[in-house]
C-alpha cells in the first residue's frame, strides 16, 4: 500500500489527545499504514541507564540517562493530514504527472485545496 505522507512532511493531527497540533514526520511505515510525528502522541517509557554505542572514543564510556522518558509513538496515517507548504493549511493529497528532462514523466504530489493546487514535492 502506498502512503501519501513521507518522512520530513509537516502534518496536522485530526483526532486524539493532540488534535489540531502540527509536527514533522520522523518516520513513515507504509506497510503498517502508520507514521511517527515529532513531539506528538507521546508515550512514557521507563528506561534503565545504559552505555551508549560508539561513545568510547573519548576516554570512559558515556551513559544514556535513565528514568521516565517521553517518546513519540506511531499513529495511524488516517489520523493525520498533510499541511501544504504553500498555503499552510491541512490538505488532501493529489497526484499530477510532470515532464522531466529526457521526456520521462515524474509523479508529483499536489495540494487539492481550492485556489492552491501547488506542488508539495519540490
Amino acid at each position: 500500500m502506498t502512503l501519501k505522507i513521507k518522512q520530513g512532511d509537516t502534518v496536522q493531527m485530526l483526532s486524539g489527545k493532540d488534535r489540531g497540533k502540527q509536527g514533522r514526520v520522523l518516520e513513515a511505515r507504509p506497510r503498517d499504514n502508520k507514521v511517527i510525528v515529532e513531539n506528538l502522541n507521546l508515550m512514557k517509557r521507563h528506561q534503565k541507564p545504559r552505555p551508549m554505542r560508539d561513545a568510547s572514543r573519548m576516554g570512559g564510556t558515556q551513559m544514556a540517562p535513565g528514568g521516565i522518558i517521553d517518546r513519540p509513538s506511531a499513529v495511524s496515517a488516517s489520523n493525520v493530514m498533510l499541511v501544504c507548504p504553500t498555503c499552510k493549511l491541512p490538505t488532501r493529497v493529489g497526484y499530477r504527472f510532470k515532464e522531466a528532462k529526457g521526456g520521462e514523466r515524474i509523479k508529483v504530489r499536489v495540494c487539492k485545496r481550492e485556489g492552491c493546487g501547488q506542488e508539495i514535492d519540490r
